[in-house]
C-alpha cells in the first residue's frame, strides 16, 4: 500500500506540473524499481511521502519516493507513470 501511495502522489505531481490543459488527464502506473522496505510500519503511525522527479520523456515520468515515519525512512522506490490526454 505504501508503494501504491507513492505512485498516486507521483501522479498528482505530474498532473499539477502540466496544469492548464483543457482536458483532465489520466495517469497510468507503469513501473516499480529499486523498491526497499526498511522498517515496519505499525497501526497509528503517520507516513509522509517525499517524492522527487528523476526524469521525464514526453508523457512518461519517473520519480524517486521515500516513505518516512517520524523522519526515518521506512520504504523507498522509483516509480514510473504515464499521463494521457
Amino acid at each position: 500500500m505504501m508503494i501504491e501511495a507513492m505512485a498516486q502522489t507521483a501522479g498528482v505531481i505530474g498532473i499539477k506540473s502540466v496544469e492548464g490543459t483543457e482536458k483532465p488527464r489520466a495517469v497510468y502506473f507503469l513501473t516499480i524499481d529499486k523498491c526497499k522496505f526498511r522498517k515496519p510500519v505499525m497501526p497509528g503511525d503517520t507516513i509522509e511521502y517525499h517524492m522527487r522527479s528523476i526524469g521525464r520523456r514526453k508523457a512518461m515520468w519517473w520519480f524517486h519516493g521515500d516513505a518516512k515515519v517520524n523522519g526515518s525512512v521506512v520504504a523507498e522506490a522509483d516509480v514510473g507513470a504515464m499521463l494521457t490526454d
